[in-house]
């Protein structure tokens, strides 16, 4: 299961959304977060995206763009769906969302693990894999090769987080034996702070906040400095892409005008995510969203699907054997809509 269905998936805001989080995990549940009624509007494409997770800061560029209607003036009707769902991307083909917020890791493990599953990645919208090793500012841990004989929290051997901890131990040259992994599920912040692991992967838009805001001053290696990874983005059914590029396009198009604003005007992307984030904390998801915004930026390239990047995260997921070389990388993702 990922973490960011999470994560990711992708950030809590403290204990209880913790616990909120493990809470629906343990149930199965989902939730359906819209402002408006589940009917399709008059005359709008009713289409809907499973976000994962609960409904969280991180995903305002969607927020914005439904309540400042540029999805009704795109023809659309979207709905958005939060929930903790173990397969996100196998649910959307199987007829679940017409589209998924997911990773590119995730993506390619996903169609790895079923050659049934065909998908592509239409904008990557976390520029940035939002993942970093944290260790107290005066850890001995320096430099990746530091980590040798450590003790490194994780939520569980899953996820986003797993993930960029098999990255960094890949650009260390290290193995899983050369260090000492604990998973600890969602306990991070307490784990570090009471000393009971050396470091710990987390989000680098969450994990180093609280762990600052308890008076323990961190240090971070985002992965995204040492092995680039493609992040959550907006995956779509290959079948919708074929068949209605215009409405995918559209789509893609009203979100990403959405995410404009948010890095243009976080202040009023705040004001607008407290209609669909129940109970949201102003002064956490300010913070988390400050941290985010650079995430979303990345070099400047808002949505867009770097070749590099998926050629690296590619070789990388097959030197540790999470996937079989890819035949024709490139058609697993497409900046057409975007552009």
């Amino acid at each position: 299961m990922s973490a960011r269905h999470r994560s990711s998936t992708v950030a809590t805001f403290g204990i209880l959304s913790l616990l909120f989080m493990l809470l629906i995990t343990a149930c199965g549940g989902t939730s359906t977060t819209n402002t408006s009624s589940n009917s399709s509007l008059q005359g709008k494409q009713a289409i809907s995206i499973g976000l994962g997770y609960v409904p969280d800061i991180q995903f305002a560029p969607f927020y914005v763009a439904k309540s400042k209607g540029y999805y009704s003036q795109a023809g659309l009707d979207v709905t958005f769906h939060h929930g903790i769902v173990p397969d996100l991307i196998g649910s959307m083909v199987a007829g679940k969302n017409t589209f998924v917020f997911a990773g590119g890791d995730e993506l390619l493990t996903a169609r790895n693990s079923n050659k049934q599953i065909k998908a592509l990645d239409v904008a990557t919208i976390f520029q940035k894999y939002p993942v970093s090793l944290i260790v107290p500012a005066d850890s001995s841990i320096k430099s990746l090769s530091d980590l040798k004989g450590h003790t490194i929290g994780v939520p569980g051997a899953y996820g986003s987080t797993y993930t960029a901890l098999l990255a960094f131990l890949y650009k260390a040259h290290l193995s899983t034996s050369d260090v000492k992994i604990q998973s600890i599920g969602f306990t991070q912040v307490p784990a570090l702070l009471a000393h009971r692991v050396d470091a710990v992967m987390g989000y680098s838009n969450n994990e180093p906040l609280q762990l600052e805001q308890h008076g323990l001053k961190v240090r971070t290696f985002p992965i995204s400095d040492y092995q680039p990874i493609v992040s959550n983005g907006i995956i779509a059914p290959e079948e919708i892409y074929q068949q209605q590029p215009a409405m995918v396009r559209s789509f893609v198009q009203a979100t990403l005008k959405g995410l404009r604003d948010v890095i243009a005007n976080p202040d009023e992307a705040l004001q607008v995510s407290q209609s669909y984030i129940p109970g949201m904390n102003t002064t956490q998801a300010r913070a988390v969203l400050k941290a985010t915004i650079p995430i979303y930026q990345g070099d400047g390239k808002l949505g867009n699907n770097d070749d590099a990047t998926w050629q690296s995260m590619e070789q990388f997921l097959v030197a540790e054997k999470l996937i079989t070389p890819v035949d024709n990388l490139t058609s697993v993702y497409t900046n057409k809509t975007v552009a």
